[in-house]
């Protein structure tokens, strides 16, 4: 019952914010006006516009109509970029480099305005995510103050002026605040907390979510919390720290056994987040704590890690939380930032938030109060065999809508192209553990036991930080996932580290260097919210040429398998687009949103790798996003696409 209790808890702020705004709250609509204002297009992180001047039909007529080049920002080229430039009043901002420039471009031409950098020295040196991040924010008042904010990879929230570039007067120390001061943990946070995902902005609040440095193989169970921390946008100054590790005395305190919350850490906020304007409400979606996979040290619940957690704004204070992966042992933590959506289920009309994870779940809950917008149930799950590990025996599982990617291993989700293929599949997998979603890691160093735990999805698997779109039309949900399972085990060599088990070397399998499992290895899927049922699912891509080309599958007919890559989706009033991401190929694809055909596709320099947007300029409408790939060494590079005018 504690458990319960625990994950129902709602202030009696919460309802009384509900009853006052009652169905009225506006629907979260997307970037309506032609701009785009926000990373995910509006705070409810939707990505949809309105803009309807691209069509099935002249989708094929899009050209490049500017191009911006990375290359010199950081002391060497960067190929992966994944930022989503904001488009304000005729300018977009976004950043690039290692060492995170922000910069202002001509939104019809490219023409670089103005950037900024900030000089971290040996503090930005040692940043755990040494990246260009995902994009700035943008704040603006009834006096004409614009800004732009953005947190550097050694984690200091910078103001900007958004129409010079220089820092905003008044706000922090030169215009900027360093978020590292006082900050609580046992650890010192230089070279252990960073950040990648912009800030997020509601009223004069600015929120920032930490990300820390890859917790597989930490070197203690000691770590830095990522505590949630609000600035005030004209001053700088902190407004509220929300405690995502309870201290004592705390709600979720006793989820962490025999005082693990003391020196536990993680459980940051490391993807871009979402906030309901008009209720005033931010919705954070918690990573997991240390480590990722052994939780000997930190038995419990381990509230509020791998939680969807809502808090008030302007005061920080608990509105309500679930938690989607109790006591995370599988690096399961939430990726995506939730979206808001507006859906009528069964005649009612429902304010909703979808939490989509990394196991291929999208959690839907009444964004005002919480609770689930269709059951969720608390099934059992298989138990951990490493010494001193307590999994959880129950997991939440939704029973709408269903899973939209593979969940657990079977013998009948090994390859099957022919015969001998999945022979030898069947015989590989004699020699590892497999089973359903959560089954554990398995351990190293036991001549009879597995070799490891085959898992689908693994921690790379599912959702990740790419989202998806929502049409607020028609309710229907775009959901791009990737098939990558992952193998593993446990060692306790574990070096100076005083973790008692880290995860070990083994990989997955692979029967003449072939997926170990069935296709597809990446889709888009679609789902009608407003009855969580799935409309349809896609490949995501062609097959891979190493795939068709293989001796054994050459004389084949394949169908398309689709590509684990990190698909990116823009949904508009006209159709759904795709880009095939991070390791697939160079296209970008027009969907219709109704059946999934694809209607046209058009080549670019280079696969997509942030995700893409769209805006109005001069009476023209832009699809922006940036790409890049190692493999024909092309640095990341923003391209600009719009249909031709005269002049063209």
């Amino acid at each position: 019952m504690a458990r319960r209790r625990i994950h129902q808890y709602v202030t009696g702020t919460a309802a009384l914010v509900a009853l006052v705004y009652g169905s009225a709250v506006e629907a979260q609509r997307g970037a309506t006006d032609g701009q785009w204002r926000v990373y995910h297009a509006d705070n409810g992180a939707t990505r949809y516009s309105t803009l309807d001047q691209i069509t099935p039909e002249n989708f094929t007529d899009l050209q490049i109509a500017w191009r911006w080049k990375s290359d010199n920002f950081g002391p060497r080229p960067e190929f992966k970029n994944e930022t989503v430039p904001l488009m304000i009043d005729g300018i977009l901002y976004f950043t690039a480099g290692s060492e995170r420039d922000v910069i202002a471009a001509d939104a019809g031409t490219g023409q670089t305005l103005w950037h900024w950098r900030l000089d971290e020295g040996e503090r930005g040196r040692k940043a755990p995510r040494r990246n260009s991040g995902r994009g700035v924010a943008y704040w603006t008042d009834d006096r004409g103050d614009a800004r732009i904010f953005v947190v550097t990879p050694g984690f200091h929230l910078a103001g900007l002026d958004a129409r010079t570039g220089r820092p905003a007067a008044g706000f922090g120390t030169d215009g900027v605040v360093d978020l590292m001061d006082r900050w609580e943990g046992l650890v010192d946070p230089v070279g252990n907390l960073g950040n990648t995902s912009p800030p997020t902005v509601v009223g004069d609040v600015v929120i920032v979510g930490p990300a820390l440095a890859a917790g597989g193989t930490p070197p203690s169970k000691e770590n830095t919390p990522g505590h949630v921390t609000a600035y005030s946008a004209r001053s700088g100054e902190r407004l509220w720290t929300f405690h995502t590790v309870p201290k004592t005395g705390e709600l979720g305190y006793d989820t962490w056994e025999s005082g693990s919350a003391e020196y536990s850490g993680n459980a940051g906020v490391w993807p871009p987040f979402s906030a309901d304007d008009e209720l005033g409400y931010v919705y954070l979606p918690l990573d997991a704590p240390t480590s990722d996979y052994y939780g000997g040290h930190r038995l419990g619940d381990n509230l509020f890690s791998s939680s969807l957690v809502v808090v008030e704004a302007a005061t920080g204070r608990l509105v309500w939380h679930r938690q989607q992966v109790h006591h995370d042992i599988w690096d399961y933590d939430n990726p995506t930032a939730p979206i808001l959506i507006d859906i009528t289920v069964a005649g009612q009309p429902i304010q909703a938030v979808v939490q989509l994870t990394k196991q291929s779940f999208a959690y839907t809950y009444d964004r005002r109060t919480g609770e689930p917008v269709w059951p969720i149930e608390e099934r059992p799950v298989p138990a951990s065999d490493i010494p001193g590990e307590r999994t959880s025996p129950t997991q939440p599982f939704p029973t709408r809508p269903a899973p939209y990617d593979l969940q657990g291993v079977s013998e009948d989700d090994l390859i099957d192209f022919t015969p001998e293929l999945r022979r030898e599949a069947l015989e590989i997998m004699k020699d590892y553990r497999f089973g359903p979603l959560y089954t554990p890691a398995s351990r190293l160093g036991d001549p009879v036991g597995p070799k490891g735990t085959i898992q689908a999805p693994g921690a790379a698997g599912g959702s990740l930080w790419e989202a998806a779109a929502f049409d607020p039309e028609t309710g229907m949900l775009f959901i791009p996932s990737s098939t990558i399972p992952r193998a593993l085990a446990m060692t306790d060599e574990t070096g100076e580290s005083n973790v008692r088990y880290i995860s070990g070397p083994p990989r997955v399998p692979e029967p003449q260097g072939l997926p170990l499992l069935k296709p597809p290895y990446g889709r888009i899927t679609a789902i009608d919210m407003n009855i969580g049922e799935h409309v349809w699912m896609i490949p995501n891509g062609d097959t891979p040429d190493a795939i068709r080309s293989h001796p054994t599958l050459r004389d084949l007919d394949l169908p398309p398998t689709g590509k684990a890559s990190r698909a990116g989706v823009l949904v508009t009033k006209t159709l759904l687009v795709v880009g095939e991401g991070w390791g697939g190929d160079a296209t970008l694809r027009a969907i219709d949103k109704v059946s999934g055909t694809t209607l046209a596709t058009i080549e670019l320099p280079a696969p997509q790798t942030g995700l893409p947007m769209t805006y109005l300029h001069n009476g023209r409408q832009f699809i922006v996003f940036t790409v890049g790939n190692v493999r024909d060494n092309h640095p990341a590079e923003l391209v600009a696409l719009a249909l031709p005018t005269r002049r063209d």
